[in-house]
C-alpha cells in the first residue's frame, strides 16, 4: 500500500468497528412475532429487486448471531454497529411490544459485551413496519411520533448497557430514493411525498433523541447521513449552479436543520413544496447531538439538467477513473474533505465514519481464501484519508467498515458483495477475505489502542 496510515493522529480509544443492518442480515422475517416491513413488501413486488431477491433468509443472523460475534473477535474489532428491526420489536409500529423480538437484541447486546465488543445501536435503518406505511408512512406526521415511542421502548430495554445510539441511518435514501426516485421502499415517485417524508424523518429524529435521553440520560446520541463531495462536470455557470443544488439536495438539506439553521431556503425554492411545519418543530429538529455519523462511498460530479426532476442536476460518469463493482467512482480524498467540512462548517464535537466500503465480485478459491485486492486497497486508502483528517483537526472517534459480511444489498439483491467475510448463501458459510485480514492487521497496528469510547 502506498498510502501510509498516520496511526498517531487517531485517539487512544479510537473505535475500530464493523457495521450491518437488520433487514440485510437477519432473515427470519416471519419468526417469533416479527411483522412485515416496507422492505418485505417492496422486495416481494415483482421487478423491484435484482433477480427478485428478498431478505427472507439473508445471512440467517437471527439464528447465527453467536457465530457472527465470533467473526468480530476474529477481526479484533472493538465496536459493532447494528440496527434494531422496528417490526420485530413493535410489529404494528405502535402499541404492543413483542417480547421475543426484544429478547433477541437483549441477548445480542449481552453477547457483544461478553466478547469485549461495544454495541452501537441504530434505531431506524429503513425497515418501517408495513402497518405504519398503510397509515401514510413517512409523509405523515404520525410516523415521526411513532418513531419516538419505539425509541423509548428500545432505549428502555437496552439503555442500561448500550451507550452509543443513532436515531436514523441515511434519511436521504428513505426520502429521496424511496419517495422521489422510487428505487427503494416504499417505491414512490412523488415530490410532495418525498419532501414531507424528509421533514418527518428529521422531526422523528429529534423526537427520538428526546425519548432516548429520557430513558438513558448518559447515552451518546447521533444521526447518520450519507454525504458526498459535489463538483460541477464543467466550468460553466449552469453546471456550477447544478453542483450547488446537488450539494443542497445531498448534504445541506440533512445537516442544516439538525444544527439549528432550518431547511435551506434555496432548496425550498427548488422543490417548491410547502413544508408541514408546526410551531416548536425547529427546536425539536435541532436537539443537541453528541456525535455525527458519516457514511461515505463516492463523490458526485454533476451537470445541469433543467428538464429533469429536482434538484435539476444529473450525475456525470467520468472516464478513466477507478470505480467499484457498484460503478461508483473511487475518491478517498472525499472522506477527508467531508470530515473536515463537518468539523469546520457544522462544529462537530465528535465524528464517526459509520459506513465506508466497496462492492466487488468475489470468488472463494479452492484453498478456501478470497483475494480481493481492490477492496483491500479501497479500505486502506480511505482509512489513511480518515487519519489525515484527524491530523488536520477532525474529532474522529471511530471507523466502522461496511460491512462485516456480504448481505442483501437492497434493490441490488445478493450480487453486490461488500463484506469483509464472504457469505455462501446456499450454505451460510462465512469465509474471511483478504480485505478482512488487512483490516485486522490495521487494528493491531494502532499502537495506542485501548477500550473504545461509547460517544
Amino acid at each position: 500500500m502506498t498510502d501510509r496510515i498516520d496511526f498517531a493522529a487517531l485517539p487512544d480509544d479510537f473505535a475500530w468497528g464493523v457495521a450491518t443492518s437488520a433487514y440485510q442480515i437477519e432473515g427470519a422475517v416471519a419468526v417469533d412475532g416479527r411483522a412485515p416491513s416496507i422492505w418485505d413488501t417492496f422486495s416481494h413486488t415483482p421487478g423491484r429487486t435484482d433477480n427478485g431477491d428478498t431478505g427472507d433468509r439473508a445471512c440467517e443472523h437471527y439464528h447465527r448471531w453467536r457465530e457472527d460475534i465470533g467473526l468480530m473477535r476474529q477481526l479484533g474489532v472493538g465496536a459493532y454497529r447494528f440496527s434494531v428491526a422496528w417490526p420485530r420489536v413493535v410489529p404494528e409500529g405502535d402499541g404492543r411490544v413483542n417480547a421475543a423480538g426484544q429478547s433477541f437484541y437483549d441477548r445480542l447486546v449481552d453477547g457483544l459485551l461478553e466478547a469485549g465488543v461495544a454495541p452501537s445501536v441504530t434505531l431506524y435503518h429503513w425497515d418501517l413496519p408495513q402497518a405504519l406505511q398503510d397509515r401514510g408512512g413517512w409523509p405523515v406526521r404520525e410516523t415521526a411520533e411513532r418513531l419516538a415511542q419505539y425509541a423509548s421502548v428500545v432505549a428502555g430495554k437496552l439503555g442500561d448497557r448500550v451507550r452509543h445510539w443513532a436515531t436514523l441511518n441515511e434519511p436521504l435514501c428513505s426520502a429521496w430514493i424511496g419517495h422521489l426516485e422510487g428505487r427503494m421502499a416504499p417505491g414512490l415517485t412523488d415530490l410532495t411525498a418525498a419532501v414531507h417524508a424528509s421533514y418527518h424523518l428529521l422531526l422523528g429524529h429529534g423526537l427520538a433523541v428526546q425519548a432516548i435521553r429520557a430513558q438513558a440520560p448518559d447515552a451518546g446520541i447521533g444521526i447518520i447521513n450519507n454525504l458526498s463531495t459535489v463538483e460541477p462536470a464543467t466550468g460553466s455557470e449552469a453546471d456550477a449552479d447544478a453542483a450547488r443544488r446537488m450539494d443542497g439536495h445531498t448534504n445541506r438539506w440533512w445537516l442544516d436543520p439538525v444544527h439549528g439553521r432550518g431547511f435551506p431556503s434555496d432548496m425550498r425554492e427548488v422543490y417548491g413544496v410547502e413544508l408541514p411545519e408546526r410551531a416548536g418543530d425547529a427546536g425539536v429538529l435541532a436537539q443537541p447531538l453528541d456525535w455525527l455519523g458519516l457514511n461515505y462511498y463516492f463523490p458526485a460530479v454533476v451537470a445541469a439538467d433543467p428538464s429533469g426532476p429536482p434538484p435539476f442536476a444529473r450525475p456525470v460518469r467520468r472516464l478513466h477513473v477507478p470505480r467499484t463493482g457498484m460503478d461508483w467512482e473511487i475518491d478517498a480524498n472525499g472522506i477527508e474533505t467531508l470530515l473536515l467540512r463537518l468539523t469546520r462548517e457544522y462544529g462537530a464535537r465528535r465524528l464517526y465514519v459509520t459506513e465506508n466500503g466497496s462492492a466487488y465480485p468475489d470468488v472463494v478459491r479452492p484453498e478456501g481464501t478470497v483475494a480481493d485486492p481492490e477492496r483491500t486497497a479501497y479500505l486502506h486508502q480511505h482509512i489513511a484519508a480518515c487519519a489525515r483528517a484527524a491530523r488536520r483537526g477532525a474529532p474522529l472517534a471511530g471507523y466502522f467498515a461496511w460491512s462485516l459480511m456480504d448481505n442483501f444489498e437492497w434493490a441490488y439483491g445478493y450480487d453486490k458483495r461488500f463484506g469483509l467475510f464472504h457469505v455462501d448463501y446456499a450454505t451460510q458459510t462465512r469465509t474471511l477475505k483478504d480485505s478482512g485480514r488487512h483490516y485486522a492487521e490495521l487494528i493491531r497496528g494502532h499502537p495506542r489502542r485501548s477500550t473504545p469510547r461509547a460517544a
